[in-house]
């Protein structure tokens, strides 16, 4: 049995028409009279033609795909991102390709290469620990390849951008811990060279001068995200001559590292020391010792955003082709999620 698609060569013999013709008729150009069309797209519809993607975005100079390029796909946080990017795009008749670029910034280049030669229309990503450079994002630029960055997000403002705003998140995370009485608050931070590393930062100490005191930077360690890093990062603060009565870790995996290493030294966690995160990851509700609370992020949202602000640049691009790239920014206030009920 021939099971082979029908084509616009075959309408057209059966017709006894020009490609040309049946190819407008189908498209409903004017210029092909009423009958015609007609007769065409009936044909069309008994042979249950199909018509050919890669024929239409060439003529449209489209490919209908957009790159994605995660740190790690095993995270939650990065696995409900991706959920939020692929159902937008589908919405929107799109597809996506993508990558991990491992937390590594090499890596994430040759993904980066990769697609492009894949002459994606757009790339969506979220940077990983170790870039500081962007000359491989820029290069996109001439290739007409326009990037949305969401969650960790460039410093520049000439980029299109989706965030939660984790300076605000931590100083009322800060400003929380104030008021159940933890004095010393300690910070393990993450990456020197992640945006987000430094919007902690700045939180914490803004959060700590608004007490009137000056911050102790004896109380800021940080991890390079491994158990190590941050089992390291713990040891120092807890050595301390005055160690910490509540601790800020970067997210809800170093928490749950720091919290092992607190119970290998005999550490009450929340209780001996108060432990605060970031992400409300749904594991986290899984663990003996969750967070008191974690800063809400907004994962599927930030994605979703993400999307729709993509098919919005490209929707522009495409009917506005000659005028200056307008940048779009959506910031997304964070929410301070309990784990014991009544406890913000």
């Amino acid at each position: 049995m021939d099971h082979k698609l029908p084509t616009i060569k075959e309408i057209a013999k059966q017709l006894n028409v020009s490609v040309s013709t049946v190819s407008r008729a189908l498209s409903d150009h004017p210029r092909i009279g009423l009958g015609t069309r007609m007769r065409v797209q009936q044909l069309a519809k008994e042979l249950n033609y199909e018509p050919n993607a890669k024929a239409i975005s060439f003529k449209q100079k489209r490919t209908f795909v957009i790159g994605v390029i995660l740190p790690y796909i095993r995270e939650d946080f990065f696995s409900e991102a991706i959920s939020g990017i692929e159902l937008a795009a589908m919405e929107h008749d799109y597809t996506i390709l993508f990558g991990q670029s491992y937390d590594d910034a090499e890596k994430e280049k040759k993904v980066v290469e990769a697609m492009k030669k894949q002459r994606v229309d757009g790339l969506i990503i979220s940077l990983s620990k170790q870039t500081n450079r962007y000359e491989h994002l820029e290069a996109l630029e001439k290739y007409d390849i326009p990037i949305v960055y969401f969650d960790r997000v460039p410093p520049f403002e000439k980029a299109h951008k989706v965030y939660c705003n984790l300076y605000k998140g931590t100083v009322e995370m800060v400003g929380w811990l104030f008021s159940r009485g933890y004095k010393r608050i300690a910070l393990i931070n993450g990456p020197e060279k992640l945006e987000a590393s430094k919007e902690r930062l700045k939180g914490y100490m803004e959060g700590v001068s608004r007490r009137k005191l000056k911050v102790d930077m004896q109380l800021v360690e940080k991890t390079d995200l491994s158990k190590e890093g941050t089992h390291d990062a713990l040891k120092k603060l807890l050595a301390l001559k005055h160690p910490p009565t509540a601790i800020i870790t970067f997210n809800d995996y170093v928490h749950m590292d720091a919290v092992q290493y607190a119970q290998q030294q005999g550490i009450r966690v929340n209780k001996d020391i108060a432990f605060v995160s970031y992400a409300n990851l749904p594991i986290t509700s899984y663990t003996s010792f969750p967070p008191l609370v974690s800063i809400e992020q907004y994962p599927f949202g930030q994605g979703e955003k993400a999307m729709e602000l993509m098919i919005k640049v490209l929707n522009e691009k495409s009917e506005n082709k000659d005028q200056d790239e307008t940048f779009y920014s959506e910031e997304l206030s964070p929410t301070l999620v309990a784990y014991q009920q009544n406890i913000v």
